[in-house]
């Protein structure tokens, strides 16, 4: 698991992108009653928040994401491995920095790890509180079920801290699109926009049979201890299959069978004697070193907490159904979904649209990729989160425009 560290404040005028930073937000309550005390968040911003603070943008990562989601800057004093962690290339490189899609010269990007993760938030993993154990030694099994709405309510807090009076976007893709489902109805003063890539309004019954296989092969791994195993090794076999079994589900049957098909791997031989020493088929070895790359950089415990997280999603618990619930919204909707994505299926996405009170058409990225789709077809993508960004620029400007003030820009188009 790779922690990042953050640097000291620099001096004043002096701007920090990417780099990592954290958040005191004091005792969060949650759904199921109990308290989460000493609450800290993970986040990185980049641009610089304008007076009005509404220039911001909210940028929530999937699953086992994280909170770097492009290249920035740290200040030239800082330790070599914090500049070279904020120069490092984010997830999402192509949509967000200067000049881009999202333009962090233009707006305040903030993407803040969820609670319960692993890079830089309170999760398992975090030294338990001294309230709670006298040895600050990690919450390991101690630590409380969250939810996405219980994240959701300490990034509103972050965003308080931050001076941020509305969000220009909400953005989030898989995961990040469930929490960004969750802002537009929990906080609908504070969203003016969201755009949902690849998600759905609640988990699935096939979603939570998927991430009940996932759980169980962590908890199964004989190292895990009951998730108090911080003292010994890892339980990174069974965090390794949860990885195989959830990226199976990312891609679709088609590219699997179009870049595998039943191709060996280069020297081994599938038709052995015994089927113990069976050499691999490429698909299981590119399975293989997914799983064994997500070991050497996450979390089992967080995988657990945030993975159960997401199988709690339901937009509509406690609201009654999901149009009385997606009608506390009022901002505009922004819906994507990947033709060939067989964990969010279409369907998951057109259900949300038929669903608001004023329905949209979602847009289709047309993928062979599957669910991964909305990471991987950039340009997609930026043509949909462009509209978007234009549509809602342009509504700010009539906003200026009333108030008898200039408007500040030409657009060459305005999507409704």
């Amino acid at each position: 698991m790779t922690i990042k560290t953050s640097t000291t404040d620099t001096a004043a005028g002096t701007r920090e992108d990417g780099v990592l930073k954290y958040a005191q937000i004091g005792d969060l309550a949650l759904e199921n009653g109990e308290t989460l005390p000493d609450v800290v968040i993970g986040y990185e911003t980049w641009g610089t928040l304008n007076e009005a603070g509404d220039n911001a943008v909210l940028i929530l990562h999937a699953l086992t994401g994280d909170t770097h989601v492009s290249a920035g800057r740290a200040a030239s004093d800082a330790p070599a491995e914090v500049r070279a962690a904020a120069e490092a290339g984010g997830w999402w490189p192509t949509a967000v920095g200067p000049g881009r899609v999202i333009d962090t010269d233009k707006y305040f990007v903030v993407s803040p790890n969820m609670v319960g993760g692993c890079y830089g938030s309170t999760g398992p993993a975090s030294p338990s509180p001294l309230s709670i154990d006298p040895e600050g030694k990690p919450w390991g099994s101690r630590f409380p079920a969250v939810t996405i709405r219980d994240s959701v309510h300490a990034e509103k807090v972050l965003a308080d801290q931050l001076g941020i009076t509305s969000f220009h976007h909400v953005v989030g893709g898989s995961l990040g699109g469930a929490r960004a489902i969750e802002w537009a109805v929990t906080y609908p003063s504070l969203v003016r926009s969201v755009a949902v890539l690849a998600s759905g309004s609640a988990a699935t019954a096939e979603q939570i049979a998927w991430g009940h296989m996932q759980n169980l092969a962590i908890r199964q791994d004989p190292n895990f201890a009951g998730g108090d195993y911080y003292d010994g090794p890892a339980p990174d076999t069974g965090l390794a299959l949860a990885r195989r079994i959830a990226h199976t589900t990312y891609r679709s049957a088609a590219e699997l069978h179009f870049r595998f098909g039943r191709d060996e791997q280069p020297g081994h031989e599938v038709l052995a004697p015994k089927y113990s020493e069976r050499g691999r088929y490429q698909v299981e070895n590119y399975l293989d070193y997914h799983g064994q790359k997500l070991t050497a950089r996450f979390d089992a415990n967080s995988y657990l907490a945030i993975n159960e997280a997401l199988l709690s999603h339901d937009v509509a618990r406690g609201r009654g159904n999901l149009e009385k619930a997606l009608a506390l919204s009022t901002c505009r909707w922004t819906l994507a979904y990947v033709d060939s994505d067989r964990l969010f299926f279409p369907s998951d996405t057109q259900i949300i649209a038929a669903s608001l009170p004023q329905p949209v058409e979602p847009a289709v990225i047309h993928s062979p990729c599957g669910h991964d789709g909305f990471l991987i077809e950039h340009r997609q993508l930026e043509r949909i989160l462009l509209q978007s960004f234009e549509a809602q620029d342009a509504a700010d400007g009539q906003k200026t425009r009333s108030a008898g003030r200039a408007y500040p820009r030409k657009y060459l188009r305005v999507v409704a």
